[in-house]
């Protein structure tokens, strides 16, 4: 039986593209384009149930990430014949454009993806129809609600047999200088749509349609049930993953993200316009952040 060896990656992706990011039957998705192309480079072969490539977070349908990590295990003879720089520029030929693989480095055969030390989010809440910007300071207090270890089953598309105890980090604003655009969010793992269910709290919260007490109540009142809504998934971003052996790289690239329309002029075909602008702006700020993060490293040649 032929040696393996287990390789860590980094991806990012435009989740418009896919639907969703785990592999499913006759519809296109990040994982699956991944063993597709793995496959027709024949670097997985052999029965489907022996070979193995996995994420380590899930994302929803129309939710970008800027940075995803996985594993792939390759057999031994194959990786020593390759370099991360001729690996990552072969898959990138034949991969989907919308998804970019960043790095590759050889791990340890026990390492799994999924046991990260924290994932970060952010929300462009400005991209929704009928945001009222907030004051500043009461938004700080609203996100420091969510701060902390507890049950958020409220906050969640609640799967059978999970753990709905949750550990928040760190909640932030999303600045664009003086204009607040959304909010970051960092925490250990998360459960189904949470962050998109915060996201709608926090919408609901601007609007006036929603108090403190009633965010403050569903968390510390978890049995009994309350559902804030889900906000749309084309606004959340997947800033991105971080590990021991891979922290978080600091943004590279300062991405100005146009104001939306005000005032009696912005009628419904204006905002509609310019929330096709925004997506652009998203996309646009993480191509800038894969360039950065997918530097090849340079190789030199010697003169003859």
């Amino acid at each position: 039986m032929t040696d393996k060896v287990r390789l860590f990656f980094r991806i990012g992706y435009l989740g418009d593209a896919f639907h969703g990011s785990q592999i499913q039957p006759d519809v296109r998705t990040v994982q699956g384009e991944l063993i597709r192309v793995f496959r027709s480079l024949k670097w997985l072969t052999g029965p489907k149930e022996d070979q193995l490539l996995v994420l380590s977070s899930r994302t929803d349908a129309g939710v970008h990430v800027r940075i995803n990590g996985g594993i792939v295990d390759l057999d031994r003879p194959l990786w020593e014949a390759l370099s991360p720089r001729k690996m990552i520029r072969a898959v990138d030929d034949r991969l989907d454009s919308n998804i970019a693989f960043l790095t590759v480095e050889e791990v340890e055969s026990s390492f799994n993806p999924r046991m990260a030390l924290h994932r970060t989010y952010r929300y462009r809440l400005e991209a929704m129809e009928f945001w009222v910007e907030p004051d500043h300071e009461a938004f700080r207090r609203w996100l420091d609600l969510f701060v902390g270890t507890y049950d958020a089953r409220n906050f969640a598309r609640l799967e059978e047999g999970k753990n709905p105890v949750r550990t928040v980090l760190e909640t932030k604003p999303w600045m664009d200088g003086e204009r607040l655009i959304g909010f970051e969010v960092t925490g250990e793992a998360f459960l189904w749509n949470q962050v998109r269910r915060m996201a709608n709290a926090l919408f609901r919260l601007a609007v006036g349609e929603l108090d403190e007490n009633e965010i403050c109540e569903a968390i510390e009142q978890p049995m009994v049930p309350v559902d804030f809504g889900v906000a749309p998934p084309e606004w959340l971003v997947l800033w991105g993953v971080a590990w021991e052996r891979a922290p978080l790289p600091e943004e590279s690239h300062s991405t100005v993200f146009s104001a939306p329309p005000t005032g009696r002029t912005a009628e419904r075909t204006r905002n509609g316009r310019w929330r096709q602008a925004a997506q652009h702006e998203l996309k646009s700020m993480l191509y800038n952040e894969w360039a950065e993060i997918g530097t090849l490293p340079v190789v030199y040649h010697r003169s003859q």
